[in-house]
């Protein structure tokens, strides 16, 4: 009876498009065009990935100086944000105005 069963069973059981028996899907020639661009995009960039624009030694320490003179803007910046300094007289000049040391 299994066998018979097996044999004669018509259609996919259950989801059609997910699972273990599911319905394998039509490939279509807008699938290939597009597999075949992304495959030769990927050449592409694997081309030039593998030629670099700087040597090893031209490498080192390129952007020191750029990224020394970003960092004193963005300090710069940040200080520019503080109030200036202010000294305690300037706070305590309001009080004994008036008092001398020799009376």
């Amino acid at each position: 009876m299994f066998l018979t069963l097996m044999l004669l069973r018509k259609g996919i059981p259950g989801k059609q498009w997910i699972g273990k028996h599911r319905r394998p899907r039509q490939i279509t020639w807008q699938m290939k065009s597009k597999m075949v661009n992304h495959l030769e995009r990927e050449a592409e960039n694997e081309y030039w990935l593998s030629r670099p624009y700087l040597t090893k030694e031209q490498e080192v320490g390129h952007a020191a100086e750029r990224r020394a003179q970003t960092w004193l803007q963005i300090k710069a910046a940040n200080f520019a944000n503080f109030p200036e300094h202010k000294r305690i007289t300037d706070h305590l000049s309001h009080l004994r105005i008036t008092k001398t040391w020799s009376s």
